[in-house]
């Protein structure tokens, strides 16, 4: 404990603080001293009045005033001073005068470099009388004495780490983290001590100030006991993760907390941390402390897919020189074996980002060859040793080379075949996918043997994009081997998509490939197989018989014929010779007339209408028509298509085919206007009574309709920004056809209102998506659907919808940013906002909404510099128009318990305090409700706001005349054109990815002690400044000696003092 204090304490700082009958460390004057940097600079160091030896005293100045220097010896400084204390028989007096000169360094709290060096010759100093663990049992008595002084230098931190002063809760801190990681990795503490450390870096960790919270945290990193479920540092350093809300301080914890099986998950969802920093370090620890095993295959896929989707570039930079090259060396450089442990077959998109990544880290083209595949003569990998990984990394490998250019022309010769022969090399592997029949897709692994060779053959098919196709004879021969895949009857329809994409993109005209597409789906409806022809009974009865007929005849001529003989009738045997010839051909006749009747077989198209067959050819169609120009409109081809196979299959009884053509139809609703208009009734049925899923694409194909022709789809000429039914627009009346034409787009507004009621989740978010869209692009400007979106975006019912949220969270921020009739829009939304949310019963989930924080946002939304191009000044700003609604709203009912909202929500305003008629509105609608409120929390914040209104026209010119002075300054770089008088306010951040509250001050008073709180951490974010003109190098370095800590000019004034 401080006990004594010397005259020069009181001197210097004015003040004596008496804490629980003990001298504690200066506080009140020494805040505001420490920030004074001329003072500052002469803080440390009177160490005159002192009643020790001579030699003693002059060797502990002498080594703390040496101590400050960078450019001295530290360890020499050490050594004599140890020498000294070791020649000492009584060491308590240099116990307390070492004390009091260290309390010197421990009461500055910025990071000067004077103080730190000498907190590190201090820690240097009291870690040399560590003695290692392994000595002779001889020296235990030299030992106890060596640590009397670690333990008293410890005892006193521990006794002080309550004091009032955060400067001295922060060196205390600091002192026991450097103390304890100065100390050998084998080195041992009383166990009571540790304890007492322990117990103090707790409450420590805790602290108010940011900074000190950072010290506790370190101190603490050789305390965890990973191994204990229980460890109280460990749950301590978990609290601070996620609770925290300073980044330094999560930085602090991410870098000293052992991972285990209770702290990866913590460590694991920093990676998705609000601040660029805790992330980049979060990928830093796991990739330097976590083994890939560590990780199951869900948290690698998510920690690739997010570090390098990032919007940091820094982070990015992280996932390609930390992460993956550790998880290589842990796999011996095998970049097979980490795809083969990401599961590529449900995360390629992924799998090929980590492969660029890894590819643009090679230093040249041949460190591209030697990994991974291994191609053949042909330039191609064996139809046997095809895997999902390494097709999936020649894809890749592919891809990358072609994004250069030119300079990877010639690697890529050395990767991929001529056309042709890929060609027959894909059409040989896509041949022999089996074709499962339904008992065989209930056994799982056949299904994903199956399920295995139909993602070999969707990456085989993705090559053909980096194929050389300019050659004639190569291009035509990829076209007819597309075609026969696709007319193959064991083709996949998941690889029918991109087959159809891949034929289109090698043609090159676009009739030539409505034609080719479809003829491919006639031949695949329609294919050409053998059919035999009915028989006719009664012709083949009569055959039979005529037969049975002439056989006996022969039979009985026979007979005959052998009788002549026997008679020797010669003449007569001859006739019947003759005879019986005739009859045997008769007979063969016969039996060629009968075997051509049972085989009557013939080859003609057959139509298929079976599901598997419909849905490969409305694939093929549904692509033709993503692939060609919505400006070529539909052409006879198309309209056939559409007649025969796409309006037929709408009413199918199999899902999955009524899905399809209804994204045909929609998709082909986008080629012609007329075609939309006709079959849009069609679409609204369709997302009213079909299957969720099946809605859900009928929903989209009408968001794109909306989107590409606006809500008066139904006329003729179509205007940019369609008004919203609550739109205010009366002004003119309109023909009967207009009329029917509005009820119609009523209608649809209406359906989309109650979507975003539905119990069906997909659907709703689609809804809320699809309207954001609509809003955004202007093709709608509705205030309620606006209040509506907001109200589902805080609804906590869709907490778990992540899609949701985010969208909205987006558009909100885009949306009020794009002009100043969006934030009009936003204005308007405001009160059917906050009455729906005040109204809401106790059993409605939006009862739950902090209504502080709607208001906030609506208020953020609408600040005119939160525009992305500022328009022209204008008399009215949007902040003022709500403040005269909110105004007549509070003055509605005065009792309401919303009006201190609707007060405070008006102390957060921009309000213009020019003179004009909307100020004296706004003065008019003050002074009633000053008449009418009681509420003191009310009348003070309209007080106040009035005073700021009438305060600004009387200081007109003396405002005036300070910003001429101020367009004089050389370092002031805007001009101050609002009341100096007017309270300042922080500036708050909504917060749009979620529920989370936004940072509110509410008064001046809170506004400084925001403004206080952002210098506790080095790294917090600091209050704006004018910008300044860039002093040069010679001025800069004046300013710096000007700052440096030097006390020889205190010590030498006090000398002389004495």
């Amino acid at each position: 404990m401080f006990k004594q204090v010397s005259f020069i304490d009181r001197v210097l700082f004015g003040y004596r603080s008496e804490m629980n009958g003990c001298l504690g460390f200066v506080n009140v004057y020494l805040i505001s001293f420490i920030h004074t940097r001329r003072m500052a600079c002469n803080l440390f160091l009177c160490l005159r009045n002192i009643n020790m030896s001579g030699d003693a005293d002059i060797e502990i100045e002498e080594a703390f005033r040496r101590a400050q220097k960078a450019h001295n010896n530290k360890a020499k400084l050490v050594a004599s001073l140890k020498t000294r204390y070791n020649k000492l028989e009584n060491k308590t007096e240099f116990h307390e005068e070492f004390i009091r000169c260290l309390k010197y360094a421990m009461i500055i709290y910025t990071r000067e470099p004077a103080v730190e060096n000498v907190i590190d010759f201090v820690t240097k100093f009291a870690a040399s009388f560590e003695t290692p663990v392994n000595e002779e049992a001889e020296e235990e008595e030299d030992d106890d004495d060596n640590n009397d002084f670690l333990n008293f230098l410890f005892n006193f931190l521990l006794e002080s780490h309550g004091a009032n002063s955060h400067a001295v809760r922060f060196r205390v801190c600091q002192l026991v983290n450097k103390l304890l990681g100065s100390l050998s990795e084998n080195a041992q503490i009383d166990d009571d001590l540790c304890d007492r450390i322990h117990d103090a870096m707790l409450v420590r960790v805790t602290d108010k100030y940011p900074n000190v919270r950072i010290q506790a945290a370190l101190a603490m990193a050789r305390l965890q006991d990973p191994d204990n479920s229980d460890c109280p540092t460990i749950k301590a350093y978990i609290l601070l993760l996620e609770n925290d809300s300073n980044p330094e301080v999560r930085r602090a914890v991410l870098s000293c907390i052992a991972p285990s099986a209770a702290t990866l998950p913590k460590i694991y969802k920093r990676t998705r941390d609000v601040k660029e920093k805790v992330r980049k370090l979060a990928y830093q620890v796991l990739a330097e402390k976590v083994h890939i095993r560590a990780l199951s295959i869900a948290q690698r896929v998510s920690l690739l897919h997010e570090g390098l989707s990032d919007s940091a570039d820094s982070v990015k930079e992280v996932i390609k020189t930390h992460l993956l090259p550790a998880w290589l060396r842990l796999l011996q450089g095998d970049v097979l074996q980490l795809l083969h442990r990401l599961d590529v077959e449900n995360c390629a998109e992924t799998a090929v980002t980590t492969l660029h990544a890894i590819f643009s880290m090679a230093t040249s083209p041949d460190e591209l060859l030697q990994n991974g595949i291994r191609l053949d003569e042909r330039k191609l990998i064996t139809v046997d040793s095809l895997t999902c990984d390494n097709v999936l990394y020649w894809r890749a490998l592919c891809e990358f080379v072609k994004s250069k250019g030119n300079e990877g022309e010639e690697l890529l010769e050395k990767l991929l075949p001529e056309a042709a022969i890929f060609a027959e090399y894909l059409y040989r592997y896509l041949k022999n996918i089996s074709q499962l029949s339904e008992e065989q897709r209930a056994d799982m692994t056949q299904l994903e043997m199956v399920m295995t060779q139909e993602f070999v053959g969707q990456q085989l098919i993705l090559l053909i994009g980096c194929l050389d196709t300019s050659e004639e004879g190569g291009r035509k021969r990829m076209i007819a081997v597309l075609q026969e895949i696709l007319v193959m009857p064991n083709t996949p329809t998941s690889l029918i998509g991109l087959l159809v994409e891949k034929l289109i993109g090698i043609l090159r005209d676009d009739a030539q490939k409505i034609q080719m597409v479809a003829e491919i789906i006639s031949d695949v409806r329609e294919p050409i197989l053998p059919i035999s022809e009915p028989v006719d009974e009664n012709e083949k009865r009569r055959k039979q018989v005529r037969l049975a007929e002439v056989r006996v005849q022969i039979m009985e001529a026979k007979q005959t014929l052998e009788e002549c003989i026997s008679c020797q009738d010669f003449s007569r045997a001859a006739e019947l010779k003759d005879s019986i010839s005739q009859l045997e051909e008769l007979k063969n006749q016969l039996v060629l007339e009968a075997s051509q009747l049972a085989e009557n077989i013939k080859e003609q198209r057959v139509e298929k209408s079976d599901p598997e067959t419909l849905l490969k050819c409305l694939t093929m169609c549904a692509e033709l028509f993503k692939q060609m120009n919505i400006k070529r409109g539909i052409c006879p081809t198309m309209n056939a298509l559409i007649e025969s196979l796409i309006l037929p299959s709408v009413s199918n009884p199999n899902p999955a085919v009524r899905n399809m053509a209804v994204i045909c139809l929609g998709t082909a609703a986008l080629h012609s206007k007329d075609f939309a208009n006709t079959h849009l009734v069609l679409l609204l049925q369709i997302t009213q009574l079909d299957e969720p899923k099946i809605r859900i694409s009928a929903l989209r194909a009408l968001i794109d309709q909306l989107l590409l022709n606006g809500l008066n789809i139904l006329q003729d000429k179509p205007t940019p920004i369609s008004q919203a039914p609550d739109s205010p627009d009366n002004s003119n009346e309109q023909p009967d056809q207009q009329t029917e034409e509005e009820s119609t787009v009523q209608s649809i507004l209406k359906m989309l209102s109650e979507f975003l009621d539905s119990e069906i989740c997909e659907l709703r978010t689609e809804t809320a998506e699809g309207l954001a869209k609509l809003m955004y692009c202007g093709r709608i400007l509705s205030p309620k659907l606006l209040s509506r979106l907001v109200l589902l975006w805080y609804n906590p019912v869709t907490e778990d919808d992540q899609r949701l949220r985010h969208c909205l969270g987006v558009f909100l921020q885009l949306y009020a940013r794009a002009s100043r009739a969006n934030q009009e829009c936003v204005e308007e939304s405001f009160l059917p906002t906050m009455r729906t949310l005040f109204n809401a019963p106790v059993t409605s989930p939006l009862s739950e909404v902090d209504t502080s924080n709607v208001a906030e946002l609506f208020v953020e939304l609408t600040r005119p510099s939160a525009l992305v191009q500022p328009a022209a000044i204008q008399a009215v700003s949007v902040h003022d128009s709500l403040a005269v609604r909110v105004c007549n709203e509070i003055l509605r009912d005065v009792s309401a318990p919303e009006v201190r909202l609707y007060c405070k929500t008006l102390s957060w305003l921009e309000i213009n305090t020019e003179p004009g008629p909307a100020n004296n509105e706004l003065q008019l609608l003050l002074k009633d409700i000053l008449q009418e409120v009681k509420d003191k929390y009310c009348t003070r914040v309209i007080e106040k706001l009035r005073n700021q209104l009438n305060g600004d026209r009387c200081s007109k010119s003396a405002s005036n005349q300070d910003t001429t002075l101020l367009n004089l300054d050389d370092n002031t770089g805007e001009v101050v054109n609002k009341d100096e008088t007017k309270p300042k306010r922080a500036k708050r951040v909504c917060c749009f990815s979620g529920q989370k509250k936004a940072s509110t001050a509410k008064n001046g008073k809170k506004t400084s002690k925001a403004e206080l709180s952002s210098d506790e951490s080095d790294e917090e974010n600091v209050p704006e400044v004018p910008p300044s003109v860039r002093p040069s190098r010679r001025a800069k370095m004046a300013a710096l000696d000007k700052t440096k800590q030097d006390l020889t000019a205190l010590m030498n004034q006090e000398a002389n003092g004495s």
